[in-house]
């Protein structure tokens, strides 16, 4: 929030404001499923329509994925959705008890499970893992708020998410082999365009964006 500048909403149930804002911020202090339950969660926004969504919860896969779902059905075929902690160095810091041991405070909990998930049911979705410090970003493109095949399989989803630990971790997400330079995704030309895009029509953005993604080379691995 010390970066924004332009109007936002926070939602935490136990925030703390330490620096000094300078946007127009709403601040929510509930949980992420009492703030989407709400009538209407985005009556400070002009229009009801993400255009950044940070995402970065309670480091379990099952409320990262109601999270997504959520959020996701408030985007634009340009919005973008950034999930934090979803590359855990170690399998200590995928566990999803934060009490039992690690070697550092890092704690990702097990939400590397959602890019697998969307990887599995949404190829529509553009998902790029990002090697941002200390435990990985997850930047997701081309959203689609119609979308209800991960409504669909939540309850499904959450059985398989929910395991004992230590977890499974996938070597890929542990060496982080499929991670993108944070300043190479930051330098990608198609951050003007996707502002430009987001004043069409979801329905007439959407392949604009997808050609967009596709010219600048970014696609799901």
């Amino acid at each position: 929030m010390t970066l924004s500048r332009t109007r936002s909403i926070g939602v935490d149930p136990a925030f703390r404001v330490e620096r000094e804002l300078l946007c127009d911020l709403h601040l929510v202090r509930a949980t992420s499923d009492e703030f989407f339950a709400r009538e209407h969660p985005l009556a400070h926004f002009h229009e009801p329509v993400i255009d950044l969504a940070f995402i970065d919860g309670m480091h379990l896969s099952e409320y990262v994925l109601r999270d997504f779902v959520n959020t996701e059905r408030y985007t634009h075929a340009a919005s973008v959705i950034v999930v934090d902690d979803m590359l855990p160095r170690s399998v200590a810091e995928a566990d999803r008890d934060r009490s039992r041991p690690r070697s550092g405070p890092a704690w990702a909990g097990d939400v590397y499970k959602l890019a697998e998930a969307l990887r599995e049911l949404r190829p529509d979705l553009v998902c790029l893992e990002v090697d941002t410090a200390p435990t990985g970003t997850v930047v997701v493109l081309l959203p689609d708020p119609a979308s209800t095949v991960l409504l669909a399989a939540y309850d499904e989803l959450v059985e398989s998410f929910v395991v004992p630990d230590p977890q499974p971790v996938p070597d890929e997400i542990l060496s982080r082999s499929r991670a993108l330079d944070p300043e190479k995704l930051l330098a990608a030309p198609i951050w003007d365009e996707l502002r430009r895009l987001r004043a069409l029509e979801d329905s007439q953005a959407r392949p604009e964006v997808a050609a967009l993604l596709g010219t600048a080379g970014l696609t799901s691995v």
